[in-house]
């Protein structure tokens, strides 16, 4: 009897222990996890049924651990934000399947996605004729974003980000068949002469979107 109260104890302390570190780590939609969310996720689960099976193993043996990966967890995050390369490493980079109506057969092999793939993808988004798709996107989650055809024919301008964090996205300028002198050029005219100072900004029918760097 007193075995099955260390369990119910430990299973509900667990469970807590559990809801806050998921709560310090931050809200993230499950389909928007990163594999190593995902595998921080696996790891603390793992642990706390190891921890609740195991009544004569202390507790404090599985909490270090579990602290242990939140404190990864945040740093990577943290790095993250500060750095577009380690960003990249832990999220992933979106990929362009559908490019202006044509298939991207390479990017396809790349991310080992297949055409069943694409064409249930296509389905839940509620297109059943695939040339009425102007851009499909593969985002790091794994989810598709559809861009359908203006007008049924029309080809748009994939919004794309050409500057990040006041770097500039060298491979996005190439795609839309821009330079990096042609975008100093446009923001110095728009009174904006330091890229460094932008967060964020696109382009899209010639227009610009711009976002500075918050100096709070």
């Amino acid at each position: 009897m007193e075995v099955h109260f260390i369990i119910i104890g430990r299973t509900i302390f667990l469970y807590v222990l559990i809801l806050i570190i998921f709560r310090l780590m931050g809200k993230r939609e499950i389909g928007e996890l990163s594999i190593l969310d995902l595998v921080v996720f696996l790891m603390i689960a793992e642990m706390a049924v190891m921890a609740i099976e195991d009544t004569n193993d202390p507790l404090i043996h599985t909490i270090i651990p579990m602290f242990l990966l939140l404190g990864i967890q945040i740093s990577l995050a943290y790095f993250s934000l500060k750095n577009q390369k380690v960003r990249a490493w832990i999220d992933g980079k979106p990929t362009i399947i559908i490019d202006r109506g044509k298939i991207n057969e390479h990017a396809m092999k790349t991310q080992r996605y297949n055409f069943d793939d694409l064409m249930t993808q296509l389905r839940e988004k509620d297109v059943n004729d695939i040339s009425e798709v102007d851009f499909a996107i593969l985002e790091p989650s794994g989810k598709l974003s559809v861009i359908k055809k203006e007008n049924g024919s029309e080809h748009q301008e994939l919004q794309l980000p050409l500057i990040v964090d006041g770097l500039i996205q060298e491979e996005n300028l190439y795609r839309i068949g821009k330079t990096n002198l042609w975008l100093r050029q446009q923001l110095r005219k728009l009174g904006y002469f330091d890229v460094k100072n932008i967060s964020l900004c696109t382009h899209n029918k010639q227009t610009f979107f711009i976002d500075l760097i918050d100096d709070k």
